[in-house]
């Protein structure tokens, strides 16, 4: 188990899709529990395999109720209902706002035995889903804000990381 270093904002990589896990070996599962060590440490509590700079489709989610890992995640639902939840990123600590999400969500992934699985999640493990599926995909979770709200944390951010 290590505690990887974290890929900062702006870094490239951040804006890039990660590639689907093909191979669910021991490679992995030792990735999954250095994402839960880094994002514990960080602290955290939604980590992705790009935030330590791997390319790769894997999540580690810890909201209290014990870890879990999702391999290839998708969304496959949305509902048509909205909720309001402060977010942020390992990746640009000490910063954060209120985004938009889907209010629940129904996702299909692999386990780290390459097993099929769905889950519905509502709440804060919804939004969760859809901000680390959203970093998968490229998309940084200040792209949901609007571009003044993402001007004023992005100089926010820099002057703390001066600091």
């Amino acid at each position: 188990m290590t505690v990887r270093p974290l890929v900062r904002y702006p870094d490239p990589r951040l804006a890039l899709p990660a590639q689907p896990v093909l191979l669910f070996d021991d490679v992995l599962r030792e990735l999954a529990q250095d994402l839960l060590e880094t994002m514990h440490a960080a602290p955290g509590i939604g980590i992705t395999a790009p935030h330590v700079g791997i390319s790769q489709r894997v999540i580690v989610l810890d909201l209290g109720d014990g870890a879990r890992s999702y391999v290839n995640p998708e969304i496959v639902w949305t509902s048509p209902e909205m909720i309001l939840h402060k977010e942020g990123s390992v990746s640009m600590p000490g910063v954060n706002d209120d985004v938009e999400r889907h209010a629940r969500i129904r996702i299909r992934y692999q386990d780290l035995d390459g097993n099929a699985q769905t889950e519905e999640s509502d709440g804060l493990r919804a939004v969760c889903h859809q901000h680390e599926i959203d970093q998968l995909n490229g998309v940084f979770w200040i792209r949901r804000l609007s571009r003044l709200k993402r001007e004023r944390l992005v100089k926010r951010f820099e002057k703390l990381s001066r600091a």
